[in-house]
């Protein structure tokens, strides 16, 4: 399976009962919650946060899921295939997310009991610094659920032949289902359930391609002389598109937003019995982003061995990288029935998991942050109204996937979202949380500046895209096709795709335009570092404002701010300084001998006599 014939393929009845499969149980779990739940008094707090009593496995699970989507299993194996695995690289922006968020954003939320992340601004600041982030919240996840119902659903399409936007309806029809039947909870444990198929997914299609290419070495010597094999890239240049430090440093800026911030994931670790479970689900949750990763990275390995004698993108067997994957699974899996459906239901389930996610945190900050603060309901009739958001949000995502549709290849256009948005919001949460001084001028503005910047920045770069040499797309031939087969193969890829080029892997274009100062310099900053910049300028105008705006007089309450108690580090220099101090109190023999033998005898002097010196008078 070099790539030198064409593939063609389609389901099978094996393949249609896995991918059924996996929609049934999901289903059937919001199902059982809402059975299983009948009986009890239907809060909405029950509704949005499980009534607080999950443990952290399966919130961990849920936490890897939540934001492992679609993205992840479609378009980071064409990222690695297109630009090499330096992708990989992302892992340690991963645990700096996590022990950020554990030590940082965790203790004073859980200490606060919330259900929105956004009502901790109106405590720390004001109403309208409220309303604005769960806008912007608001803003970012419907846009960010568009991309991740239309990417699996352009998979299907080109697997099945099955229509387009017949896909994307049954996305959304589903995942509202089970979220507004069951709640977090049902979220949750589905998500447990679709992070096992990613896995089996992602586990399909690369124990065949070793099979096929005879094992891993031979996929590891394929990735090294083709250069994917590049780690080590240390070049400080901002407007590299992946080095070490643009994945490492706005890596971690985009995973604490995501982490530490936004309301899909805080929702789910406050859910927890108690803090210590909260913290473990986090941890936790760090080997299951570590597994999906890699699996991710190795299955894109796996697509250049198999094809790195005939590149299916350049010979047009596909018409975007986003689609390399399904065209791998069908090249590769055909003849085993069932396969090409557990890829798909992989492909799906980390669709389902974020979006019913979304769905879930978007009914969660409307009822907290618009609808509670202005009426006085019962919370029967909130949970109801939570039900019927969830419906509506639903029905709004799948719109969405319309935009997202035009939009292009999905990795950078997600990272860019959260970039240009939760940017910003990380800067005003780490104002209120970690600056006692700030205040809701200083808070408002450094918001509203940072969004602007990070909005200017992302603006520019798709207007003027950086040139090849910054981002640095890796060789690819087709020297190895069988060209005479050229035709048939492109009837594989013509229905229902989308005419917008690649956003991820098309090589730009040079404009014939005068190009400003700026296209070099300011828009051709690597994409990764959208978010620190909204989060810096959010922090600094924010700290200035705060200053000149009266926020030294600033009277807080200590449970809005971190408190050295809060912090792990704390209470283990704790515990270790109390341990050096009884160790030290064992081993002075000194003292214990002073107090056993009473006073030194005054006719035994250990002082040396000066016989220079004597008050005897000559």
């Amino acid at each position: 399976m070099s790539g030198v014939s064409p593939v063609v393929g389609s389901f099978v009845a094996g393949d249609y009962v896995v991918f059924a499969l996996m929609l049934v149980v999901s289903a059937a779990i919001g199902v059982y919650y809402a059975w299983v739940d009948r009986r009890g008094p239907g809060s909405s707090g029950d509704f949005l946060t499980g009534g607080r009593g999950l443990t952290a496995v399966p919130v961990s699970l849920s936490l890897s899921a939540s934001f492992m989507s679609a993205i992840t299993v479609l378009a980071s194996p064409a990222e690695v295939y297109r630009f090499g695995a330096i992708f990989g690289l992302i892992a340690v922006s991963y645990v700096i997310a996590v022990l950020v968020t554990a030590e940082v954003f965790l203790p004073v939320f859980y200490r606060l009991a919330i259900t929105s992340t956004y009502e901790y601004l109106e405590l720390r600041f004001n109403r309208a610094t409220r309303l604005l982030g769960t806008l912007l919240f608001i803003v970012q996840t419907v846009l960010y659920t568009g991309i991740v119902i239309y990417t699996p659903a352009l998979a299907l399409n080109q697997v099945t032949g099955m229509d387009l936007w017949g896909a994307v309806i049954s996305t959304g029809v589903v995942c509202t289902f089970y979220c507004t039947m069951g709640g977090l909870k049902a979220v949750v444990w589905t998500d447990v359930f679709q992070v096992g198929i990613m896995l089996a997914g992602f586990l399909s299609v690369i124990i065949r391609s070793v099979v096929l290419q005879g094992g891993f070495h031979t996929i590891i010597t394929d990735s090294q002389r083709g250069g994917r094999l590049n780690f080590w890239d240390f070049d400080a240049n901002p407007l590299r598109r992946h080095t070490f430090w643009t994945l490492t440093i706005g890596g971690a800026f985009v995973w604490i937003s995501v982490y530490g911030i936004n309301q899909s994931q805080v929702q789910r670790y406050i859910s927890c019995k108690n803090i210590t479970q909260a913290r473990l689900s986090l941890y936790l949750n760090l080997l299951g982003l570590w597994a999906i990763l890699l699996c991710s990275v190795f299955a894109g390995l796996c697509l250049y061995s198999v094809y790195k004698n005939c590149d299916p993108w350049t010979a047009g067997m596909v018409s975007a990288p986003d689609q390399l994957m399904p065209y791998l699974v069908m090249d590769i899996l055909r003849d085993y029935p069932g396969l090409p459906g557990l890829f798909v239901a992989a492909a799906y389930s980390g669709s389902l998991s974020t979006v019913s996610s979304s769905i879930n945190a978007l009914a969660a900050v409307t009822v907290e942050d618009l609808i509670k603060p202005h009426t006085q309901i019962s919370e029967k009739h909130l949970s109801w109204t939570s039900k019927g958001l969830t419906v509506v949000y639903g029905a709004l995502c799948i719109g969405m996937a319309g935009l997202a549709s035009i939009m292009g290849g999905v990795l950078q256009a997600a990272v860019t979202i959260f970039g240009v948005i939760g940017g910003p919001l990380l800067g005003l949460f780490i104002l209120g949380i970690l600056c006692p001084f700030a205040n809701s001028t200083g808070g408002l503005t450094g918001l509203l500046s940072g969004l602007m910047v990070s909005l200017w920045v992302a603006i520019g770069s798709q207007i003027y895209p950086p040139s090849p040499e910054m981002s640095r797309p890796l060789a690819l031939t087709t020297v190895g096709c069988n060209l005479t087969n050229m035709a048939h193969s492109l009837n594989w890829t013509t229905n229902a795709l989308p005419t917008a080029a690649s956003f991820i892997t098309t090589i730009p274009q040079e404009n014939t335009d005068v190009r400003p100062l700026l296209a070099d310099t300011w828009y051709s900053l690597s994409y990764m570092y959208f978010s620190p910049i909204g989060t810096i300028i959010a922090i600094t105008v924010g700290l200035i404002v705060s200053l000149f705006s009266g926020g030294m007089k600033l009277k807080l309450e200590s449970r809005l701010t971190l408190m050295k108690e809060d912090m792990t580090s704390y209470h283990l220099f704790k515990f270790l300084k109390e341990r050096v101090i009884r160790r030290r109190g064992k081993l002075n023999f000194t003292k214990n001998e002073e107090k056993k033998f009473g006073n030194n005898n005054p006719a035994f002097s250990d002082v040396e006599l000066d016989t220079t010196k004597s008050s005897v008078p000559t």
